[in-house]
This record gives C-alpha cells, structure tokens and sequence, in this order.
C-alpha cells in the first residue's frame, strides 16, 4: 500500500493548537464522560432492568450473530465513535486517516461521533441488539469493561483474522489477551488509557510523592489530593499500592481498598474525587498531586511545564477503548479492514500524534518519531520495556460484582 504523506502534521502540539487535541480532549475529554456510565445504567438498577425488560443476563450468551454481509456490493462501512478521538485536518472538518482509508480501499465511511457514555450508548443499541435487528452501525469502539459486557451478552460478531493481518501482526503484546476477551476473537484496541500519579512541582514545593501511599497519608498533602470517580481507577492503583493485583483481587481485598479510601477522606486528605475536571486543579497547583490519566497529562504538559508524573513501583493501570462489530452489521467484511488499516504502523502513529493516547501497534513508535520524535519518546504514548512490565488491568466483573462494587464506591465518593 502507498503511504500516506499529510502536510506535514509536524507534531502532536501543532494538532493540538488547531483545536484537537487541547481545544477538544482536555475540555471535552473521553475519560471524564464515563463515571455516569460506570456508575449508572449498567449499576444496580441497570443491571436488574436487563432481565426485566427480556433481555438474557450476560453470561448466557450464544455467540455473535452475523447477517448477509453487503460488503462486496456496498462500498461503505459506518463507524460510530467518541468525539474528538481520530485525527483532523486544519478545517476542522475532514479525517485525514480516513480519507486515505477510502482512497487505498475505495470504501467511503461513514463517520459519527455518537457515543459520548458508555452507558447512554449502550441503552442507545440494547433494544435492536436485544431484538436481533441492525444497530445501523457496522463499527464502534466502547471501553473494555462494556466491550466484556457485550460479548458476554453475544451482542458483537466474532472477527475474521483472514480480513486482519496487519491487526494480528502488529498488535502490542501488552493487549494481545485481555481476560474478557482471550486471543483478541472478537475486538482490537483503539487507544489503550493509563492511569498513574500526577503532581504540580510548584505546588508540592519539595514534597516527595512517589506512591499513592504518599497521597493518602503524607500530612503536607492534606486536601491538596484528588483521585478519580471512575472506580477502576481509584480502588484499582489502591491495590497495587496495598500490594494486591487489580486482574485477581477478592471481596475483601476490594473492602480493604474502599476503608483505605475512606480513612483518607475521613481524615480530609482526599480533597475530592473528579473526572477530568482536575486538570484544571492541578494546572493552577490547587491540587498538589493526584491519580491522573495518562492521556491528559501529555496535553496538559504542552503549556504547564510545572506539570508531570510518575509510575509508581507498585505499577500502573492499564485499560483500553475497544473496536467492536455489532451483531447483524451489514458490512463486516469492511469493518474489519477499517480495522486493520489503523494497524498499520504509519496510520496508528499519525493517530497517535493526534489523540496522544498509548497507541496498541508494534512499529507506530518509529512511524511517530518521523512526526514528532518527543511524542515517540513519551512512555505515556509509547511505553518502554519497563513500564510495560509494570502495568496492570482491573479485571472483568460479574453483574452481581458490578453492582456491589460502584454502589459501595458511590458511598465514599458521595455520589
């Protein structure tokens, strides 16, 4: 295939001075839009209304169903994904990536920036996928808890590895086999997300924070802390510090995580727990330090040099945005090399310059370096040996964990 050569997209900094990056992400960015999601159709009484309303609880489901594939006649795919996730070009308007797509495939795509909750899209899709009927959407891309959901439900087709060569070969060993979706049979990453420890050198003025231990109990940061309201990421990097594995914890060890948690904000350590509003906190060193994503830490660095983080010895977290084809999607076979030409390293990296997000795609790091070798060189987009080596992901849930799990973090959150 020929490469793709844009105008120079000098740099992730250049995309983001024209509105993509800073202009969209940090303001109107993916991870901030997700606790409502976590926390409320898919909780308590989401999860009781899915048998109430006809629809099979997870785990009885019976694989994925495909309908007559149109590919071959319709040269088309549409593609539903989150807003300001995929590479524009200085109008605003048009996807560079995507045009290449259609000009090497000669498939034009449909693209929608529809889904900006993972539960309101899921009660978006629920009642045709229940039904058996076509979602309208060949492609979509949900984070891996609601990925895990839908496979589990038999909502989404198993994939063809015929149609996905430079996906199979170049996927990053880090995401090859997630637990709830072994051997990557039905989804392939978009962007994986990283959860670490962010701090305002200014702020701390001298205070050492190298663990979330140093959060939760160093005095100095008293009510200058703040962690997530998503619960994975919170009670997750608590484990680690306490020394338990996020992808194998029990009951109790998920209880102890909470009362360690809630001995913090007993004692006002704990200033609050936010989506991505701290960034604004942490920029104007109101927040000294704090649990962070990964993605927004990149940008925030761009213009608050006082910003900057650190992965704890006890590890980090890890999770992923998920590429799915819902069952009954009329063009499978050109979702799936939709799929695979973002698995090629060039697009994955001219991609990555752009939403600055960990990019899933071995050989994207040489491909980026061309366009901005600081952002190859950031373990936040590309990590190192070593940081993947500490890298963790929390693990499936069960309806019935689900459910206890965000109903008893809601308690401490005050949600």
């Amino acid at each position: 295939m020929e490469q793709y050569e844009p105008d120079r997209l000098t740099s992730a900094r250049t995309a983001a001075s024209r509105g993509g990056i800073r202009g969209g992400r940090a303001s109107l960015s993916r991870r901030s839009l997700l606790r409502a999601s976590a926390g409320g159709a898919l909780t308590v009484g989401g999860i009781g209304a899915l048998s109430a309303c006809g629809i099979p609880a997870a785990g009885q489901a019976q694989g994925g169903t495909s309908a007559e594939d149109h590919s071959d006649k319709e040269k088309t795919v549409n593609f539903s994904n989150w807003p300001v996730y995929l590479d524009v070009d200085d109008s605003g308007k048009r996807h560079p990536t995507l045009d290449e797509f259609a000009r090497q495939s000669g498939i034009k795509v449909k693209y929608t920036e529809d889904i900006n909750d993972n539960g309101e899209f899921f009660g978006k899709i629920k009642p045709q996928l229940a039904a058996g009927q076509d979602t309208g959407r060949d492609l979509i891309i949900v984070t891996d808890w609601l990925a895990a959901r839908l496979i589990r439900l038999g909502w989404v087709q198993k994939l063809d590895p015929a149609n996905l060569p430079h996906a199979f070969a170049n996927l990053s060993e880090q995401f090859r086999s997630p637990d709830w979706d072994p051997g990557r049979a039905y989804s392939y990453p978009w962007q994986g997300v990283s959860t670490v420890i962010a701090y305002n050198k200014k702020a701390l003025d001298g205070i050492e924070v190298k663990s979330v231990s140093d959060l939760l109990d160093n005095p100095k940061l008293k009510g200058r802390v703040s962690f997530l309201s998503e619960m994975r990421d919170s009670v997750g990097m608590t484990l680690l510090d306490m020394g338990k594995d996020p992808a194998r914890f029990t009951d109790d060890d998920y209880d102890a995580a909470i009362a360690r948690l809630q001995k913090a904000v007993d004692k006002g350590q704990v200033r609050r727990f936010t989506g991505n509003d701290y960034t604004s906190d942490l920029t104007k060193g109101d927040i000294a330090a704090c649990v962070a994503w990964g993605g927004d830490i990149v940008q925030l660095q761009e213009d608050s040099p006082d910003v900057d983080y650190i992965v704890p010895d006890a590890g980090w977290l890890s999770a992923t945005d998920n590429l799915l084809i819902p069952n009954k999607a009329r063009h499978k076979a050109n979702a799936e090399r939709l799929i695979d030409f973002y698995y090629q390293p060039r697009q994955a990296a001219l991609l990555s310059a752009y939403v600055a997000f960990i990019s899933p795609v071995d050989g994207a790091k040489e491909e980026l370096a061309r366009i901005d070798k600081e952002a190859a060189d950031n373990p936040l987009i590309i990590p190192t040996k070593d940081m993947v080596a500490k890298s963790h992901s929390f693990r499936a849930l069960s309806d019935k964990e689900e459910a206890a799990y965000e109903a008893k973090f809601a308690k401490l959150t005050g949600a």
